[in-house]
């Protein structure tokens, strides 16, 4: 049975990516405050993910959004599903998540440019079937190689504003494009979201 999607990301890309290949879905932003208890980027993007899709869950189960007949309270969602998600870059195992500030944005970059890195996406997935709340959490990772920058193209990048919202300061979609030498792996989920994983898997469970 198709179940309604519920995002649970502020992210525009990922929104644009679930439309790209033909998924309705809402959009709820998850309040919680994100707690990391593991070092491994893998381990922290299913942790983050995690976090995301149960905030989202919670919250609608509680308001009775998702079904007007329930009453306040109850946990019913049976025709909803909850996706979250969580991107980081990572180099040399140090985890590189969105810049505070230009000069910390130029410092990435610099880090990264002329040699390869990961990226690292965690989804996780939550569901009911027959009245019991399941959960489906896993991750991607692509390996990015980028060609050697200078400091001024590097300062040129930084200047378009382009890094200062993205994982690792930089958005392998937009200006950067120009800096990438290649990929291995799935390059929408260096965007934001493995999209055809998550496709594969809703499918495989019979909710899309």
């Amino acid at each position: 049975m198709n179940k309604k999607i519920i995002l649970a990301s502020a992210s525009p890309r990922r929104r644009e990516l679930l439309t790209q290949i033909g998924l309705d879905f809402e959009v709820v932003v998850s309040e919680t405050e994100e707690k990391i208890n593991s070092t491994e980027p893998a381990k922290v993007v299913e942790e983050l993910s995690a976090q995301k899709a149960e905030a989202v869950w919670e919250k609608l189960a509680v308001s009775g959004v998702c079904d007007p007949e329930q009453k306040s309270g109850e946990t019913t969602m049976t025709d909803t599903l909850v996706l979250g998600a969580d991107t980081v870059v990572a180099c040399d195992g140090k985890i590189l998540g969105k810049p505070a500030d230009s000069e910390a944005a130029a410092a990435m970059l610099t880090m990264l440019q002329g040699r390869g890195h990961e990226v690292y996406t965690g989804v996780t997935i939550l569901y009911e079937e027959n009245g019991e709340r399941k959960t489906l959490t896993f991750h991607e990772k692509t390996t990015v190689h980028f060609y050697p920058m200078t400091d001024a193209q590097i300062r040129e990048y930084v200047t378009t504003g382009d890094p200062m919202d993205k994982a690792g300061a930089y958005g392998i979609q937009g200006f950067c494009a120009r800096y990438i030498r290649g990929i291995e792996g799935d390059y929408n989920n260096v965007v934001g979201l493995p999209v055809g994983r998550v496709y594969q898997e809703l499918h495989g469970l019979r909710l899309v």
